[in-house]
């Protein structure tokens, strides 16, 4: 039986991606100020195995670490992905709600160094690691909430 979006998450308020669009959508919500973000794994996103594709857990890695970090950093501003490192630990299944939470390690001018933890029902799933590039100038007005509008 497939799982259902746990209580208090909301899908995310994104700028406008037809990847994303297509594929998604993804939820977020705040633990204390912690963010975490959160996907239903259906059919359409799994490979023959019935098992979620590596290449759409390696997209929702990637978009945990850069809205985690962009949130947890108050940046505001668009990041580039200069380097992404997954570790593939057990599988997601269809029905599966997939959650992540990131941490910024050190966030300098140029760089910034990531890592997150991909959980299902609490088992670690997926490890990642991230180093990104802030791009362009930060955004007048940010707040973290802005995802949840």
């Amino acid at each position: 039986m497939p799982a259902t979006i746990p209580e208090g998450f909301r899908v995310l308020n994104l700028p406008h991606n037809p990847f994303l669009e297509a594929n998604g959508p993804l939820h977020g919500r705040f633990e204390g100020d912690a963010f975490v973000m959160g996907f239903l794994c259906e059919k359409r996103h799994c490979n023959p195995m019935m098992v979620c594709h590596g290449g759409m857990i390696a997209t929702l890695a990637d978009m945990l670490l850069l809205l985690g970090t962009n949130i947890h950093a108050k940046l505001g501003q668009f990041l580039l992905t200069v380097s992404l490192d997954i570790d593939f630990i057990g599988p997601v299944r269809e029905g599966d709600w997939l959650e992540g939470r990131a941490s910024v390690l050190r966030a300098g001018k140029s760089v910034i160094f990531t890592e997150g933890r991909m959980t299902v029902g609490g088992a670690t799933v997926a490890r990642v690691n991230a180093i990104l590039k802030p791009s362009g100038r930060p955004l007048t007005g940010f707040v973290p909430g802005q995802y949840f509008l």
